[in-house]
């Protein structure tokens, strides 16, 4: 498998391939001055069109630019201590990673990161290239469309609608639906701005 993306995150999902019995060949990255990561080579454009890949860049714009491009079989990583019920969907590309819940019913979408200790309650829909950060909690019900970034510990209660391309910020409580574009913080969640579009 190679891992598009030599940063932290890559790492991070190197351990998920590891633990699964997965060989990495190769981290693909842009930049020329990196040789290596994590211990494997770094090269900078993929080599064998017949391995597949998993998109290790955290920033959700970039990852969608990057899929559109690649012709490679994506797959997708799970970490084997997290707890997805076997109803929950899971699409291409996406990274779920250790203490995640996803329960009951729920959808994840492509090229999606669910991060560390993070709760999908149930009927969740999350379309493609959200960021779910760690030790967020989603109540049952909650829609999250596309390129969204939840910050790391917000809280979302349920059967609210995040709209596309949205940041909601660290420790936000959001408790109400967020339109398009939107940046979001604090307790109550408030908008504090709109991102040009």
């Amino acid at each position: 498998m190679y891992l598009f993306g030599a940063s932290g995150h890559g790492k991070v999902v190197a351990d998920i391939a590891i633990e699964n019995g997965v060989d990495i060949t190769a981290f693909i990255d842009d930049d020329i001055n990196k040789n290596e990561c994590y211990g494997f080579p770094v090269i900078h454009n993929i080599i064998k069109k017949e391995i597949p890949v998993i998109i290790t860049i955290g920033d959700n714009i970039i990852r969608k630019e990057i899929a559109e491009k690649i012709v490679n079989k994506i797959e997708k990583a799970v970490h084997p201590q997290s707890v997805i019920s076997q109803s929950s969907k899971i699409g291409k590309g996406t990274v779920v990673m250790g203490g995640v819940t996803i329960n009951a019913d729920s959808s994840v979408g492509e090229h999606c990161i669910i991060n560390t200790n993070s709760s999908i309650d149930h009927d969740c829909f999350i379309e493609d290239f959200v960021h779910v950060s760690p030790n967020v909690a989603l109540a049952g019900n909650v829609y999250v469309a596309e390129g969204s970034h939840i910050g790391i510990g917000a809280t979302v209660i349920q059967n609210v609608k995040i709209g596309k391309w949205c940041v909601i910020g660290a420790g936000t409580v959001v408790l109400k639906d967020i339109p398009d574009y939107s940046v979001v913080v604090g307790n109550p969640g408030r908008i504090i701005k709109n991102i040009n579009t």
